[in-house]
């Protein structure tokens, strides 16, 4: 795929995704066009994995593993892993987000992260996320939602009303978005507010009342319908929910020759984005498998923005568990049609310490967006590590292992961009740039799932990202041919990961 084609599919990876639940569904996509198969975690694998094949799982709908297997893979051989996040910061509906005041609708809404709250006022947002519903069937069932036109703001307030020189609004009573008037509702409905209190007070009289407030009580009603008039259900269907907002200004191409992108979650969607196509990349030869001794992953997770310590977040046992499960995988001496159960034998490699071998051997890229300088705040930047857009990925270093990289981590990564493909020359030699970052002394720094995903399993691990502006604010700013650079020099680690891994003598 071209630069310019590669940075058109992102910009719709990217706007297709406002949450989580969308990004894994935005991988899946790619990842089924390109053969690969779904399969689940309460599943035995031994009878549905084979030599040579593609898989892919997910976890509450919100992360997601995918991964190909050698044809001469063997138990306790390394894996090839990238590890990115699905999660960015963004403003989620209370349980109870139904609102007025001074004649209008407002929206309860919580913080999600660390976001730059104040670049949320003065926006046109939306929401979108995973509603659960009652299907024909009686069943509960995951539908996901977009709602694309802009329907709620959050106000700032008129410089003649303050004139303070910070904006520091408080999260709690001035961060509420507003979804309209209450009059223009009144119109709509015909049903006054007093109205609605009164029918809200019976239905809380129903001896057969659902244990929990309804839907149509706890959120304002029009809200509700649009809600299932997009997961395609009746308002009495929507069970639960879980919506954010999101920005509705779609991404783009900025910058006088367009060597910038303007878009919203570029933190962290860049690199899940590039770590899906890195490894499709890699297989786009029918033959890419065929002399391979490992396995090829990623990892894309949900959470890291509020410490990963959920059942999906980087800190679970999902990568350990799929872990665990190939590294077992026994060796196979016939096609790539016969399953792992049929070639199982009693002359394989002793499998009770397999994982063990597996993780000594395997090798993980953790993939998180980078600090670019910022030529307003350049002296907020050390000054011999000042990444650039557009002039390659950077290799984040810290004393204090708030990042996982560590000497060995950096040869093994300079010969993958070495050897792979160029992102500009048309030959597709010279191989792709890489740059360095570590943060000042008196600076504080900030994490990723490297160092967590390397201490919990002993893996080495080297922490990287593509350099960007305005990190966690609702619009963000990244470099166009990065977009292209990191997905050759994750499409190299994976095809030259076996015949490196061994050359660099580090125990």
């Amino acid at each position: 795929m071209a630069s310019a084609a590669r940075v058109d599919d992102f910009l719709d990876f990217v706007g297709s995704s406002p949450t989580p639940f969308h990004a894994v569904q935005s991988a899946i996509k790619r990842l089924e066009s390109s053969g690969f198969k779904p399969i689940q975690e309460r599943e035995s694998w031994s009878t549905t994995l084979q030599p040579g094949g593609k898989y892919y799982l997910t976890r509450n709908g919100s992360s997601i593993v995918a991964f190909a297997i050698g044809k001469k893979w063997k138990s306790g051989n390394p894996i090839a892993m990238i590890g990115a996040h699905t999660d960015s910061p963004t403003l989620r509906l209370k349980p109870v987000s139904k609102k007025t005041n001074s004649g209008f609708l407002q929206i309860g809404v919580e913080t999600y992260g660390g976001g730059i709250w104040h670049t949320w006022f003065d926006r046109d947002l939306s929401i979108a996320g995973r509603v659960m519903v009652r299907d024909k069937e009686g069943n509960f069932v995951q539908t996901l939602v977009k709602v694309e036109r802009p329907i709620v703001r959050i106000p700032t307030l008129a410089i003649h009303l303050d004139r303070s020189s910070e904006f520091n609004p408080n999260k709690e009573t001035e961060l509420f978005p507003i979804a309209g008037l209450v009059a223009a509702e009144l119109n709509r409905t015909g049903v006054k507010p007093s109205d609605e209190k009164k029918a809200e007070d019976e239905a809380g009289e129903d001896s057969h009342a659902s244990p929990l407030r309804a839907m149509t009580e706890r959120h304002h009603p029009y809200i509700m319908e649009i809600i299932a008039e997009h997961a395609g259900v009746a308002v009495q269907d929507v069970i639960d929910f879980e919506l954010v907002l999101y920005d509705t200004q779609p991404p783009c191409r900025g910058g006088l020759n367009n060597e910038l992108i303007y878009s919203a979650r570029l933190d962290n969607l860049e690199m899940t984005y590039c770590a899906v196509l890195g490894l499709i990349e890699s297989l786009s030869d029918p033959a890419a498998l065929d002399d391979e001794s490992s396995i090829r992953l990623i990892a894309c997770f949900d959470h890291e923005e509020i410490g990963s310590t959920t059942a999906q977040g980087a800190a679970s046992n999902l990568l350990p568990a799929v872990l665990r499960r190939l590294s077992v995988l026994p060796a196979h001496e016939s096609g790539s049609e016969v399953s792992y159960e049929k070639v199982r034998r009693e002359s394989d490699a002793d499998i009770s310490t397999a994982y063990e071998q597996t993780l000594a051997s395997s090798f993980l890229i953790s993939a998180d967006m980078a600090h670019s300088v910022n030529p307003n705040y350049a002296q907020k930047y050390e000054s011999d590590h000042r990444p650039e857009m557009n002039k390659g990925t950077v290799i984040k270093i810290n004393a204090n292992a708030r990042y996982a990289t560590s000497s060995p981590g950096i040869v093994l990564l300079q010969e993958m961009a070495r050897k792979a493909k160029s992102a500009t020359k048309e030959n597709g030699e010279g191989g792709v740039p890489l740059q360095l970052f570590v943060v000042r002394n008196d600076s504080s720094c900030g994490s990723t799932i490297g160092p967590m995903l390397s201490a919990a399993l002993g893996t080495r691990t080297l922490d990287l990202g593509n350099a960007q502006l305005s990190m966690h604010s609702v619009r963000e700013c990244g470099g166009a041919e990065d977009v292209e650079h990191a997905v050759r020099l994750f499409e190299s680690f994976f095809e030259n990961f076996s015949g490196l891994e061994g050359k660099i003598l580090v125990d």
